[in-house]
């Protein structure tokens, strides 16, 4: 046969594979069933994701490539389409009660969730610039749907057509990047643009690799493309704000890793330059803005704005090590997000969802338990030791300081001591100020999330061994 019309092997791209065969069964299943359909498409969406996350164990660690190169597998993507499947099933169950109670529940949620991690698996593999445009794509109309996806109620609408336009806006302004960087360099394959840009560089492919950089900081919500995330994280319900808070964030930073890691070596100077800017600017951001906060979910957009700051500072490094400590933190975000938004949404009496830190005054009495966990959560975001969350900035303030950013890594320790103020707060209101009323029982999906996450977040410290030797070698994967 000829090699030019030879079959690509497709094994690389199984779980995106059973994904898109998975859903294409569920959208007939619900266009013939319509909203008889129930819950019965959650749980096909769950195992779908299981199933796709147990293929992805069974990828090779080391590097390959399929589909003319413009797909790859190595340790590194490996590692984060984990984390983004269990962030995308973590979003589906904590929906799974909170939608049948609001009544907002359709059958294409699920599939829209399904859709959305296809585009964030395409994204960590994207091996050059066409590929990455068409995963976060479909990440991102997937996304603008779910965000909008209590059409009667005006602020998620609102959330949604905000999320829309600027995000169209930085799509355009991620291809006119990229647009620029296949001008001057006569390729859109990352590893090709590598080997052109050895050397001196021209102005062109500098104004090319700033727009690309404005495109992928609006998709993980990096300062100054942060102004869509309070708005939308506050007007979308909430199981929809805890996807976006984390599996998102996983294929975003994923998706940043690989562009500067593997498109840009030889420019290292330049982009990291931007990456210092956009880490200093959203932890300062999402240290101050997040003070004068009363809405919780408000407050989390800051605090996930400053969150992709630190993580940030691992990139900048761009070293093994930075790229091992940003994998170990997005690891950990991603327990603390789902954990936080568990606890969210068990703030609830009859159909009235609560949402403002004042309605968790003297949670500490009436449900110990819960004010517990998210105590034990607010701790971490802190970065108080022995939480995880300690683990996660020690990782890449270490090796932002191995790479002689020592001055990124000391605004990273000070941000984080303004940080812990409205983190604190949230402690003090639950167990200082007056208790109101009791909160209903949480639903059982929502029990089995915070309770994943808080062993996470609680016992990292007992064995952390294993996994920070796993995001060595996917980070190792990547030089």
């Amino acid at each position: 046969m000829n090699p030019a019309f030879a079959i690509p092997a497709f094994g690389p791209a199984l779980p995106e594979i059973i994904l898109a065969v998975g859903v294409l069964v569920l959208v007939l299943f619900g266009a013939f069933r319509g909203e008889r359909s129930g819950e019965g498409m959650n749980i096909t969406a769950l195992a779908l994701l299981t199933v796709a996350f147990v293929a992805v164990l069974m990828l090779p660690s080391e590097r390959v490539e399929t589909m003319a190169g413009s797909f790859v597998v190595d340790g590194f993507a490996k590692i984060m389409k984990a984390l983004t499947l269990l962030g995308s099933a973590g979003g589906i169950i904590l929906s799974m009660d909170y939608m049948r109670r609001e009544g907002i529940y359709r059958f294409e949620y699920p599939i829209l969730i399904v859709l959305s991690t296809i585009g964030m698996l395409m994204v960590i593999s994207a091996n050059d610039l066409i590929a990455l445009y068409l995963g976060l794509e479909l990440l991102s109309l997937s996304s603008y749907v779910i965000a909008a996806f209590d059409r009667d109620n005006l602020r998620s609408t609102e959330a949604g057509l905000k999320y829309f336009v600027l995000g169209a806006l930085s799509s355009g302004m991620l291809l006119y990047g990229a647009s620029l960087v296949y001008g001057f360099t006569g390729s859109v394959s990352f590893p090709v643009i590598a080997s052109t840009l050895q050397g001196n560089v021209g102005s062109g492919v500098i104004f090319g690799l700033v727009f690309v950089s404005a495109g992928i900081a609006f998709k993980i919500s990096a300062v100054p493309f942060h102004m869509w995330t309070p708005d939308v994280y506050e007007g979308s319900p909430t199981p929809v704000t805890a996807f976006f808070a984390a599996a998102p964030k996983m294929a975003g930073m994923a998706m940043a890793t690989r562009v500067f890691i593997d498109a840009f070596p030889g420019i290292t100077g330049q982009w990291q330059q931007i990456i210092v800017f956009i880490s200093i600017a959203s932890m300062a951001l999402g240290s101050f803005a997040a003070i004068g906060q009363r809405n919780i979910k408000r407050l989390m957009a800051y605090s996930s704005i400053g969150n992709v700051g630190y993580a940030l500072i691992g990139l900048a490094a761009g070293t093994p090590e930075g790229i091992q400590g940003v994998v170990i933190y997005m690891a950990i975000y991603l327990a603390m997000t789902l954990g936080s938004f568990a606890v969210i949404l068990g703030m609830r009496r009859g159909r009235v969802m609560f949402d403002t830190i004042d309605d968790l005054s003297g949670l500490a009495r009436t449900h110990p338990a819960l004010a517990f966990c998210l105590a034990m959560m607010m701790f971490s975001l802190a970065g108080i030791p022995p939480l995880a969350g300690f683990f996660a900035k020690f990782y890449v303030f270490a090796a932002a300081i191995q790479a002689n950013l020592v001055t990124l890594a000391v605004i990273g320790v000070v941000t984080s001591v303004i940080g812990a103020f409205y983190y604190l707060r949230i402690v003090k209101v639950m167990y200082f100020d007056a208790p109101g009323e009791k909160f209903e029982r949480m639903s059982p999906g929502v029990s089995f999330v915070l309770a994943v996450s808080s062993a996470v977040v609680l016992l990292f410290w007992l064995a952390p061994a294993p996994f920070v030797n796993a995001a060595g070698a996917a980070a190792r994967s990547l030089f």
